[in-house]
Parts: structure tokens; sequence; C-alpha cells
């Protein structure tokens, strides 16, 4: 019997088993993380109305043994996502849309009050409502004549800066949440076409490891 055969079975055994626990963690942490995030978003939201009512009035919510609010797991949350849907269709109203519209300009021209309020209002309607920005996916060219970045017009000319034939392009970074902003010529942009704005915030973000559908 040769002696190193031993050594090299034990070596394949233990590269099986390396093999089998990336496996094993590509199955699972995008499972686990998917959860994790799901539930901390749920807790955020659910403990919302609990610590609002704690502050307003401390007495109100009866208390455990600790001092902690005692509270019903999902009330906060049902809570939470009806008020917002109850904002939502009364915002909708004409006479409420009408007020609406008053506050919004009043606070978008209070100094101190109109740079996180317009910075806030402008990041969550790049995403919903009737001013989405992230819907047009595009190819820009930056760095070399054959190198693309994946991006989105969030405008379509920049003649605020002087630059009329120009477009404004964001480009994500991966594996964040951050970006790029770049002020290209309209040449430099290729529109896509066959491929949703989702499919493409994905493909970025994920470094290209995620498939696209045309």
């Amino acid at each position: 019997m040769n002696p190193a055969q031993p050594r090299i079975t034990i070596r394949a055994y233990l590269r099986k088993l390396l093999q089998l626990f990336f496996q094993g963690l590509i199955v699972l942490a995008p499972i686990g993380i998917t959860i994790w995030v799901v539930l901390g978003l749920f807790n955020f939201v659910d403990n919302i109305l609990p610590n609002i009512i704690q502050t307003v009035a401390p007495g109100l919510l009866p208390q455990d043994d600790v001092g902690i609010p005692k509270k019903i797991p999902g009330l906060g949350f049902v809570v939470v996502i009806a008020l917002v849907l109850f904002v939502g269709w009364v915002s909708s109203l004409f006479v409420v849309g009408r007020l609406v519209a008053v506050l919004d300009t009043v606070l978008e021209k209070t100094p101190g009050i109109k740079f996180i309020y317009s910075s806030v209002k402008d990041f969550l309607e790049a995403f919903a409502g009737n001013k989405k920005k992230f819907d047009k996916a595009v190819l820009v060219n930056i760095d070399a004549p054959d190198v693309w970045r994946v991006g989105f017009i969030t405008h379509q000319n920049a003649h605020e800066f002087g630059l009329p034939e120009h477009v404004t392009v964001y480009v994500p970074h991966s594996y964040a949440i951050s970006g790029i902003t770049y002020i290209v010529p309209r040449e430099r942009v290729k529109l896509l076409h066959n491929i949703s704005a989702a499919d493409a915030m994905k493909y970025a973000v994920s470094g290209g490891v995620t498939d696209v559908h045309e």
C-alpha cells in the first residue's frame, strides 16, 4: 500500500467538505440575510407606535418588571401601515391635496429646513410617485472609448449648468447604496430598450453577477 495514498484521500475529503460548505453558504446566506432585513424592518416599524405613545403618554401602556412597555407584536406595524395608506388616500383628495401643496411650498422655502425636506422628498420621488428618476436604464461611456457603465438618466439635459446637449446620468456602485452622478454628452449614452430598470439596477449593484432578462 502506498503510504501517500491516505493523505491524498484525506485532502480530497476535506476539499469535498469545503465545497459542500460553500455550496450551503450560497444557499443559506441570501435567505438568512433577506429574513434578517425583513424582520429588522418589521421590528423597526412595529416599534414606532409604542415609542411614540411612551414619549407622549408614558403611563398609557402597561410595563413589564424592568419598565419596558408591553406591546402586541405586529399591532404597531399594522397601525403604521394603515396610517400611511390613510394619509396617501386623504392627500389624493382635491382640498387636502391643495393644503399639502401649500405646506410643501412653505417647507421648501423655509431656510434650514428646505435642504433636508427637499433632499428627502426628491430621493423618495426618484423611486416612487409621479417623478420617478430611475426608470431609464442606459449604458454610459465614461472611462475609455470601449468601456461602458450601467446607469440611469435622471435629467434629459443640463442646461442649468450651461450644457444643454449633455444628460445627467446616475451610476450606482456595486454592492453598495452609493453611486456617482455624471454629466456627459448625449452621444455617449445608449438607452437600454430591452432591459427593465429593475434588472439593470440588480445587474449593476450585484457586480454583473445576476442575470438580466430581455
